[in-house]
């Protein structure tokens, strides 16, 4: 895939890419591709730049989670979005198909979790961190339920494992009690929706969305998104 068919934004200061599920934000032990060294072999060669190229990451997803990554074109843009992020400036939507039907129809899942390095997975734990994700129903198939969720906290495999806490993990996602395989190998259907945050350098605030995969359910009637998802 090229990077020219991911992109959701780009100018100066920011490349905007819609991460494909499977697909590493950044390197680890695997030395598998990544969305970090596609992005900047793509600027090498749109640019025509000799040496290194500075992408800053002030984000990620999961490998097994498609949608919205911001990537910083220059260290000023990078400072400036890693503080929107601290200082909890940027919104983000995520869109997920879980087994059963989630009742009620919209509310606040709130927890304590707690992430277990020896089994690379996140628990419900009272002494681990504070977790609030608001949720809405969009759909009911059959015995899936099409979510809207937005985390008010950035905890490691937060959305997961408080969906799979409550009878509702996400389908595709064995780690967390799915039995039911994404032909698309080791993606799930987790999906960064849209994303809402400031521009490092222009005084405005930008909305960007993200296309759902193909391997996802092709008769889901979604518009695009608005803040009125937010209680």
């Amino acid at each position: 895939m090229k990077v020219a068919e991911l992109i959701l934004y780009e100018d100066n200061h920011l490349l905007v890419l819609n991460k494909p599920g499977g697909l590493l934000t950044q390197g680890d032990r695997t030395g598998d591709p990544t969305l970090l060294s596609w992005a900047k072999e793509y600027l090498k060669v749109k640019y025509k730049k000799p040496g290194r190229v500075f992408l800053g990451l002030v984000h990620r997803l999961d490998r097994v989670t498609s949608g919205v990554v911001i990537l910083a074109r220059t260290s000023k843009a990078a400072a400036r979005l890693s503080a929107a992020f601290r200082e909890r400036r940027v919104k983000k939507g995520y869109l997920a198909l879980v087994h059963g039907a989630v009742s009620p129809a919209q509310g606040f899942f709130e927890d304590s979790i707690a992430w277990k390095a020896a089994q690379r997975k996140a628990f419900l734990d009272p002494r681990g961190r504070q977790a609030r994700l608001y949720f809405q129903v969009l759909e009911k198939r059959k015995s899936e339920s099409l979510l809207f969720l937005a985390p008010e906290s950035g905890r490691k495999h937060q959305i997961r494992v408080q969906l799979a806490a409550r009878g509702h993990p996400i389908v595709g996602d064995w780690k967390y009690g799915s039995r039911r395989k994404i032909r698309e190998g080791r993606a799930i259907l987790l999906h960064a929706w849209w994303i809402d945050f400031p521009h490092p350098t222009r005084k405005e605030r930008l909305h960007l969305w993200a296309p759902l995969p193909h391997y996802w359910p092709h008769n889901l009637k979604l518009k695009p998104p608005t803040f009125e998802f937010f209680p």
